[in-house]
């Protein structure tokens, strides 16, 4: 046996404790006490404590006046009983001799007045002596409400059998009458599937989740009960979380560049080509994984591990058209060509015009494009140099053009036009300035005969392709697409084209919302729940009463039934329920 000898502390560190105290309130006592004491002077008791003069006289006079100075107090000990766990001990002992698990013992306490957390109740249990309950059979557990198994999807359990019933779903079904006359069917063709899951239905599966902004394929299990999510795609009910990850693995970026052409083929007049707008978007990765390259992610204003992502937008529908989350880094200068190659491949000649911002390509790039033809719009970045230069030209220099723009703040922007040579090639630059920004912008274009009025409407135009980056952000949740394989956020992006050119399609439709959002678009018309009633003759959608309703009535797209070729053909009819009955005779 051994004894452990600690080591003595030194007389010096017991001083230490009294001359230099670190708790505030035993600093206190020991300066009042030298002071009233041992009767030191007042200035070398301030001194040696820490205080100031002045300081030290006003705690003294504080002292002085205090009938119950106190300095040492004894913490107060907490509650030695549990009131709560006392008062349902034996209700806890009982129903676990009647072989109750804690959850349900929490709900028996719940009603009978004596709430207490399953934690709560394991603690007691313990307290007591009781084990864990061995795992049961689901025959031997109380018959209470638990969740239900839904069935698996399999297109040859798809029924069309007379029935009623309510879903949550209902203004997706505005979307159909566009998805048969487009035969949207077709895009599937190529697409792998099964017996069970064809590849048109796991397409407008794919598609319906989009279209109702599901921002994780987990979130597809709060549906996977509703007959009317399923009714859309033909199936008997919607395929689950594992199904849908498991499916976006099967397409590489080549077969999503087929989808996009498709969809071009398809588009029913959506996008005009005539100008474009293009960006870059970084879509962040919050794992680990060493493959994904960091980018620079504007919203966190900072560079971290992410995907990039090219889109281009057709300025006239606000549609995206075009979609690529392949690429990695030193490849992002050439992007813009694998674009004008895709758009004549699948149009037959190359878009009107390009507009972008100053970080998109570079300057040999530019150079490239004057040389093919490419009418472009961009910004030059601002040079130490080229901020010289415009702060040495005189006033006369400039000139005073006002916008047709009716609701901008700043019309009356003051501007200076040159031309400058950059890798081998002439642009014309325009310096403008009283734009609403403190720095002046520089304009970069190939198009030398152009009214300065017009190009300086249309780049300011480009900031529709933030807008709607920012829509795809929060409605499409384009951030949430956070995997480290590239070719399942590429496949991702390939339905948010085809989704937003769906909406585009819708919007036109509804008066007030052609330009509208996705987003504006969802809410007030697409988030209505129907009565779906199915009969041997038809499919009837009922919309529940709204107070966009009326914009949904106006349309004209209601009782005019469209056949649906996944549902043999029977018509759908869209109907709502009328605020106003007229009266019985």
């Amino acid at each position: 046996m051994f004894v452990v000898i600690r080591q003595l502390n030194k007389i010096t560190n017991g001083r230490r404790f009294f001359l230099e105290p670190q708790h505030p309130k035993h600093r206190m006592y020991e300066a009042l006490r030298a002071y009233f004491l041992d009767e030191r002077p007042a200035r070398d008791v301030a001194r040696d404590f820490g205080y100031s003069v002045g300081s030290f006289h006003i705690l003294c006079h504080r002292f002085r006046h205090d009938p119950e100075p106190v300095f040492f107090v004894s913490p107060k000990r907490g509650p030695r009983a549990q009131p709560k766990k006392s008062a349902a001990r034996e209700t806890i002992i009982r129903l676990r001799k009647e072989n109750h698990s804690v959850y349900e013992i929490s709900e028996q306490l719940k009603e009978a007045g004596l709430p207490l957390s399953p934690t709560a109740v394991r603690e007691v249990l313990k307290e007591e002596g009781f084990a864990a309950l061995p795992r049961r059979l689901d025959e031997e557990r109380p018959n209470i409400l638990r969740p239900t198994i839904e069935p698996v999807a399999d297109v040859r359990a798809f029924s069309l059998e007379p029935r009623s019933f309510t879903t949550r779903c209902g203004g997706l079904f505005l979307f159909l009458p566009d998805l048969v006359r487009l035969g949207l069917s077709r895009l599937a063709e190529r697409w792998p599937g099964s017996a069970m899951i064809p590849a048109e239905h796991a397409l407008r599966a794919c598609l319906a989740l989009k279209l109702w902004s599901v921002e994780r394929k987990s979130h597809v299990m709060a549906l996977a009960a509703d007959e009317g999510l399923a009714l859309f795609t033909g199936l008997n009910a919607i395929p689950k979380k594992s199904f849908l990850a498991e499916y976006s693995s099967r397409f590489d970026h080549t077969a999503t560049v087929r989808l996009l052409a498709d969809w071009q083929a398809l588009d029913g007049g959506v996008l005009s080509g005539d100008s474009f707008n293009l960006d870059f978007h970084s879509v962040p990765y919050y794992g680990d994984s060493p493959q994904v390259e960091r980018h620079f992610v504007s919203m966190r204003s900072r560079r971290q591990p992410s995907v990039l992502a090219f889109l281009a937008q057709d300025a006239a529908s606000h549609a995206f058209c075009y979609s690529n989350a392949d690429l990695r880094k030193g490849e992002e200068a050439r992007e813009v060509f694998r674009f004008i190659d895709f758009w004549q491949r699948t149009h037959g000649a190359v878009p009107g015009e390009l507009v972008f911002d100053s970080r998109l390509t570079t300057y040999s790039a530019l150079a490239e494009l004057d040389r093919m033809g490419l009418a472009f719009i961009t910004l030059r970045r601002r040079s130490p140099q080229i901020l010289r230069e415009i702060v040495l030209l005189p006033r006369s220099a400039w000139r005073t053009i006002e916008l047709d723009v009716p609701t901008r703040k700043y019309r009356t922007p003051r501007y200076h036009e040159q031309s400058v040579r950059l890798a081998g090639r002439d642009f014309r630059q325009i310096l403008i300035q009283d734009l609403g920004h403190d720095e002046p912008t520089i304009l970069l274009t190939n198009q030398h005969r152009a009214p300065v009025k017009r190009l300086i409407t249309r780049y300011a135009q480009r900031m529709l392709i933030e807008n709607a980056l920012s829509d795809a952000v929060r409605f499409f949740h384009l951030d949430a697409l956070s995997s480290a394989v590239g070719l399942k956020v590429d496949f991702d992006l390939g339905l948010l084209v085809v989704a937003s050119g769906l909406y585009r399609l819708l919007a036109r439709q509804m008066r007030g919302y052609s330009d509208a959002q996705a987003r504006h678009v969802f809410r007030d018309l697409i988030d209505i729940p129907a009565d779906v009633k199915i009969t041997d003759r038809e499919v009837q959608v009922r919309f529940h009463r709204r107070s966009h309703l009326p914009i949904i009535l106006a349309s004209g797209i209601l009782d005019r039934p469209v056949n649906v070729p996944w549902w043999n053909g029977l018509p759908l009819r869209l109907t709502a329920e009328h605020a106003f009955k007229p009266p019985q005779s």
